[in-house]
């Protein structure tokens, strides 16, 4: 089944708006927009109704179509008539598809930035006749600030995610320190022997440190870590 990209909030708003514009600015009846994950592999996007969108759903599942290609070679796929032997033999199942739903043509432009690429844009016809050079390049254009805008929203949320796991670590780590402290004064200990204790207990009962720690300041540690006082 074709995967979701859904680790960067606001793509989701670059997507639509990109094969929404396209629509809107080109002499084309549709468009498709397929995003890679790191890790290179094309992901459910967005299209400008929801039959483009089945059909690049099914190009995922089938991996193939122009989309594909586009990214693969991260070179423009010019015009191809969809209703040929040609197309066909190129992309079996595709082919035939987009041709059920009414297209006639497409042609497929890159979403890069430099020498990166990280998805590709669909455009699909309904009438006879090639895209024209001078719209292919605006296309382009829009696939190009669409990929930085992708790219930047990326950054932002990548270094979010840094800076909630470096809080994350200094808050535990800070829960811990305290626990230790705690735990030696209740216990009469240092505060190193303080820290062993809870290490072994929490592996011992397959808990994480810094719930046992959290347990330690709140006084619902178990008695054989945390000695009851004298009533």
């Amino acid at each position: 089944m074709p995967g979701r990209l859904t680790g960067w909030p606001g793509e989701n708003t670059s997507r639509h708006s990109l094969a929404e514009h396209c629509v809107n600015l080109l002499d084309v009846a549709a468009a498709g927009v397929l995003l890679a994950t790191p890790g290179g592999r094309l992901v459910d996007a967005a299209a400008s109704d929801e039959r483009t969108r089945q059909l690049e759903l099914a190009g995922i599942e089938w991996d193939e179509g122009p989309c594909r290609d586009c990214f693969r070679t991260r070179k423009q796929i010019p015009d191809v008539s969809l209703a040929t032997r040609a197309a066909t033999l190129r992309w079996p199942r595709f082919a035939p598809r987009a041709v059920e739903a009414g297209f006639t043509s497409v042609v497929a432009a890159p979403l890069r930035l430099h020498d990166q690429v990280i998805g590709a844009l669909n455009l699909f016809r309904d009438r006879p006749g090639p895209l024209a050079d001078s719209q292919l390049r605006l296309g382009q254009e829009l696939a190009d600030t669409a990929a930085i805008g992708v790219l930047q929203q990326r950054a932002v949320s990548e270094q979010m995610t840094v800076t909630a796991q470096l809080q994350a670590a200094l808050d535990s780590r800070i829960i811990i320190e305290q626990a230790k402290g705690y735990l030696a004064n209740r216990r009469g200990t240092g505060v190193e022997e303080a820290f062993a204790l809870m290490r072994h207990y929490a592996r011992d009962h397959q808990t994480q440190l810094t719930e046992i720690a959290r347990q330690v300041l709140q006084g619902t540690a178990d008695a054989e870590l945390l000695p009851r006082r004298d009533r």
